[in-house]
């Protein structure tokens, strides 16, 4: 079911990547650079199997569009942060209870390398689709990807315009997306990997596109994800936070239990 070869490739360009960000963060401090890593690592794996890949042009081209600039984006917009605001409250809070263990932020960093390489195999599976002309799956996951993106890109930019404000320090954003969802980033990133199971189908292997969101809602709702987000933001923002919590939905976008402004 799976090209192996290809695979294999994927994962060593992954981990020489995360080395050599590990160790540009053992000199600015950041761990951060992780996700922006890994979200370009995704991308290139895009571009890589849409090369390498059997499936028709369409499907390949999809993938080479679809996620190289899903990709491209997100680490971006990462990376922005990253060059431009101090560490990421999650991973300070892990280099103060790691007590700064370079082994064990090498750990974390060669994990993400893992990552890579379990959610680049959808686009695997995608890149192996048959279309060969635009068809209505191909275009339902060009729908998805484009719902996606743009809800994600709202989400990013609303809470980015919020935290800009200085007026804004130690409370929540409930504008826009932000008050129907406490992760509408979240939701949308998950929701973005439908797209791939459309454009699988048909592929000899299309079964491995619904790893994307199985493992994307495992990692978001009880591994990396939403449980370390919403622990940093009780112990930076307490009982507003705790608020937020009991007013808005986690996770899928829905209305407020009581009326918020």
């Amino acid at each position: 079911m799976i090209d192996s070869q290809d695979v294999l490739v994927v994962w060593i360009a992954a981990a020489v990547a995360m080395f050599l960000a590990w160790l540009l963060q053992l000199a600015t401090r950041n761990a951060g650079l992780v996700d922006a890593v890994w979200a370009s690592c995704l991308s290139a794996s895009a571009l890589f199997y849409a090369g390498s890949g059997h499936g028709g042009i369409v499907a390949r081209a999809a993938v080479a569009v679809l996620g190289g600039f899903w990709g491209c984006r997100l680490c971006l917009h990462i990376l922005a942060r990253v060059l431009t605001e101090h560490e990421d409250g999650r991973y300070r809070h892990l280099r103060e209870r790691w007590r700064g263990n370079p082994f064990k932020f090498f750990l974390l960093f060669q994990a993400q390398a893992v990552a890579v390489v379990l959610f680049s195999l959808p686009l695997h599976a995608a890149a192996q689709g048959p279309a060969e002309v635009m068809t209505p799956a191909v275009a339902a996951g060009i729908v998805i990807w484009i719902i996606s993106l743009c809800g994600e890109t709202l989400a990013d930019y609303q809470l980015a315009r919020f935290r800009r404000d200085l007026r804004n320090r130690g409370k929540t954003c409930r504008s826009g997306l932000w008050r129907y969802s406490r992760h509408p980033n979240y939701f949308f990133e998950w929701l973005h990997w439908f797209a791939y199971i459309f454009i699988a189908a048909g592929a000899y292997n299309a079964a491995l596109a619904w790893l994307g969101p199985l493992l994307m809602l495992a990692a978001l709702r009880w591994i990396s994800g939403i449980p370390h987000t919403e622990a940093q933001a009780l112990r930076t923002r307490g009982e507003d936070y705790r608020a937020y919590q009991r007013e808005t939905s986690m996770f899928v976008p829905w209305f407020p239990r009581r009326g918020r402004t």
